[in-house]
């Protein structure tokens, strides 16, 4: 009987002791509230948790939203009432590094975070998924099964080469119960395909926002409610989501696609991106005996991303770290990082390039809590060198890395980009006059990058009757493409040494 005392004390003790800090007084603060996620496998999943244990404590969850890094952080919607003695509707950030002023409860997995106010209530815990956090640690009591659990974090950390997962497995689109496998193989396989229709889906319009708000914590019944969805909303159908992928895998195995350097794979830009087609594990089916990929995005994107092979059994080769080799890269540019200084109103302009009217927006107090204890931040003129601002941007661990924010840096936004234009448009695109017929076409030109031999002639004509010389040309100078394309080639340098290194 004391034993059984003993138990029921120590559940107690760890119930008060887990949980969101202050969720009484923020449930009698907040009737309502709305969860804005990650929106991948862990992210909807986490959001689907927190709606459980929010509504466990009696606040009905109204509305949930997708946030991603990048310039669609900054899109998101603003809450009702900003003020916050007003709002009845609580913001909160589920599986996602960067915080913000307005969130009242942010939690999440990784291995850092940043932008987080003091008076958030927070639970920040390294683990393989946040859902995992949700569930098993915060909630006092299970809200996803254990076996859910398992799975979602096997795809969330990509711990696939200890559960002999094939790249064809994470792939694919199909499941079908397979009586001579075990219950666990079967669920595992299940998963998968939840987790890869999840992502040929996600940018359905409201279909992320709809699984969170309409599903229970279980990843059958995610499956089955994004199978349902696609039906219902005449989404890809998997035979042609599967032939749009056979494509893809042919096309990245040609000669424009994938580059092989020893174990290392390359590429510069992802290539075709119909429905279905691209995976982020493409180049390890078409290589599976590579040890890493390194990959340069261009677009608005401007980032260099390296991994190991998930899918080996030794993940990461004996004293290869490509989190250190991500900070060497960045030492060997920092001279030309450092020379690049960003004011407050450029990084804005860039980060709002996605909002909408009632957008959240990169406001003065996401400076401060991102960049503001920063070397090179300089509160006077409200500016960060770039070397800071990647480095802020930037991370990753052993298997892992990313250099991110390239595509803030070389970008003049008074004038506008003609590094691949044609250079008999060149004085068009320069052009600064109020001639509405110029202006027109030049609109046409940045927009569609072309146009035809009438209206560059008709243009340029109108250009030198207002006496410009047309035969002076801005330079097309370096660009953030040249430089994420420069980091991904030095990233392969190094990590080619530091494989030779090991090797001998």
């Amino acid at each position: 009987m004391k034993s059984l005392i003993k138990r029921i004390l120590k559940e107690e003790v760890l119930i008060k002791e887990s949980g969101i800090r202050n969720i009484g007084e923020l449930a009698k603060r907040y009737p309502k509230a709305k969860i804005y996620f990650h929106q991948d496998l862990d992210g909807v999943t986490t959001a689907i948790a927190m709606k459980k244990y929010l509504e466990n404590q009696g606040i009905k969850v109204v509305d949930s939203e997708v946030i991603q890094y990048g310039s669609k952080e900054f899109a998101i919607r603003k809450p009702e009432l900003e003020d916050e003695a007003r709002g009845d509707v609580m913001p909160v950030l589920v599986d996602f590094a960067h915080g913000k002023p307005m969130f009242i409860i942010h939690t999440d997995h990784h291995d850092s975070q940043a932008g987080v106010e003091d008076s958030t209530a927070t639970s920040f815990k390294s683990a393989r998924s946040n859902v995992e956090t949700i569930s098993q640690s915060i909630s006092p009591k299970e809200l996803f099964k254990s076996e859910d659990i398992e799975i979602i974090s096997i795809v969330d950390s990509a711990n696939y080469s200890i559960n002999k997962i094939t790249p064809e497995m994470v792939m694919n689109f199909v499941f079908k119960y397979d009586k001579d496998k075990s219950l666990r193989q079967n669920r595992i396989a299940m998963g998968l395909v939840t987790n890869k229709l999840l992502l040929a889906y996600k940018n359905e319009p409201g279909i992320m926002e709809h699984l969170v708000m309409n599903t229970d914590a279980s990843l059958e019944g995610l499956y089955n409610n994004i199978a349902r969805l696609a039906k219902e909303k005449g989404y890809a159908n998997t035979e042609t989501m599967k032939k749009n992928q056979e494509k893809y895998i042919e096309q990245r195995g040609g000669e424009k696609g994938i580059e092989v350097i020893g174990n290392i794979l390359t590429q510069y830009d992802l290539g075709s991106m119909r429905k279905g087609s691209y995976d982020r594990y493409t180049p390890f089916r078409i290589y599976p005996d590579a040890d890493f990929l390194v990959t340069g995005m261009g677009g608005q994107v401007g980032m260099v991303q390296a991994s190991c092979n998930p899918f080996k059994e030794e993940r990461a080769l004996k004293g290869v770290n490509l989190g250190e080799i991500k900070d060497q890269v960045l030492e060997i540019f920092k001279s030309e990082l450092e020379g690049q200084i960003l004011p407050f109103k450029v990084i804005k302009k860039i980060a709002e390039r996605e909002a909408k009217e009632g957008s959240v927006g990169f406001t003065q107090k996401d400076m401060m809590a991102i960049y503001g204890d920063k070397p090179s931040y300089n509160p006077e003129t409200n500016t960060i060198n770039g070397y800071d601002f990647i480095l802020s941007n930037s991370g990753g661990h052993k298997c892992i890395t990313n250099i991110s924010g390239i595509s803030f840096l070389y970008n003049n936004y008074d004038k506008p980009y003609t590094r691949d234009l044609p250079n008999e448009t060149l004085p068009i695109a320069n052009y600064e006059g109020k001639n509405n017929f110029v202006n027109d076409i030049k609109g046409k030109l940045l927009r569609f990058r072309k146009l035809s031999e009438k209206q560059i002639e008709a243009a340029i004509n109108q250009i030198r009757r207002e006496g410009i010389d047309i035969d002076v040309v801005p330079e097309k100078g370096r660009t953030y493409q040249d430089l994420v394309k420069d980091m991904k080639n030095e990233f392969v340098n190094i990590l080619q040494e530091k494989i030779n290194q090991e090797s001998n």
